[in-house]
């Protein structure tokens, strides 16, 4: 009698352990995304750029926008948009003025529509800016950004359309 009542609760328990296996996503490690091969890229492409960041690399963050880049900085005035030239201009004069970087990201979101791909994250950034020779001082940023990539199958590699 005793055997007959274990076999219903090892099925029951079977069951369960696996309803709860197939019902959790595993993220990447460190962030609030799903571990998947295609998130994976995304999160080492985001990861190359906070390294050129830090590395104040402006080559290699120029490499990494696309040419059609267009930020519209959140207003819905025409006058502080960034395109791929003003860009280059922006980051030559950061460059100049930043001396040392400390660039943390925190994944929160990747999403998909259509050909792009829109990461949202949580930075905190910390910046030595050189007013002159002798004045330097450090200033900190906390915020929430979101860049947006688009995905080049010929290349096959990401390119940033709007966020940098």
């Amino acid at each position: 009698m005793m055997c007959c009542m274990r076999r219903p609760l090892t099925a029951v328990a079977f069951c369960a352990a696996l309803f709860a296996a197939v019902g959790c996503t595993k993220n990447i490690p460190n962030t609030t995304v799903k571990d998947t091969p295609e998130n994976r890229a995304v999160i080492d492409f985001m990861e190359d750029y906070r390294h050129a960041v830090e590395a104040r690399d402006v080559g290699a963050l120029l490499a990494m926008a696309h040419t059609q880049y267009l930020d519209d900085n959140g207003t819905p005035t025409g006058d502080d948009d960034l395109d791929y030239r003003a860009l280059q201009k922006k980051l030559s004069r950061w460059r100049e003025r930043v001396t040392d970087v400390r660039y943390e990201i925190k994944y929160r979101t990747i999403a998909r529509e259509m050909d792009r791909v829109l990461i949202a994250y949580r930075y905190s950034a910390s910046f030595r800016i050189a007013y002159d020779e002798e004045d330097q001082r450090w200033s900190r940023r906390i915020g929430e950004n979101r860049l947006v990539l688009l995905y080049d199958d010929i290349q096959a590699r990401y390119y940033v359309l709007s966020g940098m």
